[in-house]
This record gives C-alpha cells, sequence and structure tokens, in this order.
C-alpha cells in the first residue's frame, strides 16, 4: 500500500511540474505574440529568431514535445486510476457536493486542449518545417506577421481558437493552482499564489483570444 501511495504521488508530482513547464511556456508564448499587436517588425524579429536559433529549434523545441506527451500521457493515467480506485459507482455519486465542475471535468478540457494543440501545431508549426526543410525556401524574417494574420482571416479558424483559449483558462483555473498542492507547497503564500494562478488563468487566454480576433478583423490589405 505504501508503494502505491509512493507511486501515486510521484504520478501527480510529474503532472504538476510538465504542467507549470507548460504554463511557464504558455507566458513565453504570449509575450512574443502580443507584439504582433503592437509591434509587428518586433514580432517579425523574435519569431525569426525562435525559428532559426538552434538551441531553441534542437533543444528547447524536442523539450517542449517531451512536455506535452508526458503532461497528457500522465493526466490519461490518473484518470483512468483515478476512476478504477473509485468505490461508488457514477449512478450515486454527487460529484458537485464535494468538488467544482471544472476539476471534475479536467480530463475532458485536457482532451480539448490537446486537440487544438494539434490544430495549433498544424497551422504554424507543420507550415514552419515545411518552409524550411521540405521547399527549401530563403530566409524571410519579414514573413511571420503576414503569415498569422492571414490564419485568422478565416471566420470559423478564429471562432474555434477562441474557444478553445476558453477551454484552456477552465483547465488553467484548476490545474494550475493544483499543481503547487502536489508538490506540497501549502504555506503562509498559498493565499497569493491561488490569487495569482486565477488572474494568470483567465488574462493569459484572454489574450490569446484577443490577439486572435484582432488579427481577424484587421486582415492585410493588398
Amino acid at each position: 500500500m505504501s508503494r502505491l501511495i509512493k507511486s501515486s504521488i510521484a504520478r501527480k508530482v510529474v503532472m504538476a511540474l510538465s504542467g507549470l513547464f507548460l504554463v511557464f511556456f504558455l507566458g513565453q508564448h504570449f509575450v512574443i505574440n502580443i507584439t504582433s499587436v503592437i509591434a509587428p517588425d518586433t514580432f517579425n524579429s523574435w519569431s525569426h529568431f525562435m525559428g532559426y536559433n538552434p538551441l531553441v529549434q534542437f533543444v528547447l523545441q524536442p523539450i517542449l514535445i517531451a512536455g506535452v506527451i508526458v503532461h497528457f500521457v500522465m493526466g490519461i493515467i490518473l484518470e483512468i486510476r483515478n476512476n478504477r480506485a473509485r468505490a461508488i459507482s457514477y449512478a450515486k455519486y454527487n460529484g458537485g457536493a464535494n468538488s467544482s465542475w471544472i476539476s471534475r471535468n479536467m480530463f475532458i478540457t485536457g482532451l480539448v486542449v490537446l486537440a487544438f494543440l494539434g490544430l495549433h501545431m498544424y497551422d504554424f508549426w507543420v507550415h514552419e518545417m515545411a518552409y524550411k526543410y521540405i521547399e527549401g525556401s530563403l530566409e524571410d524574417p519579414t514573413r511571420y506577421y503576414a503569415e498569422t494574420v492571414e490564419k485568422f482571416e478565416p471566420i470559423w479558424r478564429t471562432v474555434l481558437y477562441v474557444i478553445a483559449f476558453g477551454l484552456l483558462a477552465l483547465h488553467l483555473l484548476h490545474g494550475f493552482a493544483s499543481s503547487f498542492q502536489s508538490m506540497g507547497l501549502n504555506n503562509k503564500y498559498s493565499p497569493a499564489i491561488q490569487t495569482f494562478t486565477k488572474i494568470y488563468a483567465i488574462a493569459i487566454p484572454l489574450g490569446f483570444a484577443f490577439i486572435a480576433i484582432y488579427h481577424h478583423l484587421n486582415p492585410i490589405t493588398h
């Protein structure tokens, strides 16, 4: 029993650490993307650096992909084990009496976020890989802003992104704060941490949604 408990704790810690890593990346990603609204030249410059810097491409990018895989695989494992361990059937279980809707549906919101990541990688990462390694196109440090705006011209893609960011906010509202609890960080700073995680969980996805809507409403005229 002791080994099972330790194993469960270890999985939750891995889940928490990988989640915090992805939250950090999300913030860094937002900082770069918001410049596409306020300073397109800066956005082009930073995007070009991220797209061609060897450290970013061949070290940090694989680590990020590994972090995504670990986080979602661990989430699936924990969900399966939690379902098996639940002694009371769903027919008799009143989940709303002891937990919020968000906490009870983290697995569902997580799967939706994962599907959104697939779309996002198809829209940007796959295109970037094809541009550089398949088409063999020459470097163009000024192309990123126009390509980003073009992606949000279709209303369906913009709406899809906004919905996905809304679900990401729900996922973060519970997951970000829970990451600190899973690592046993419960002290006098906990209320401040809880407040920060809630603000972050709402502000960052809202900021991403704003970027998508802004570019949809402000297409590049040729």
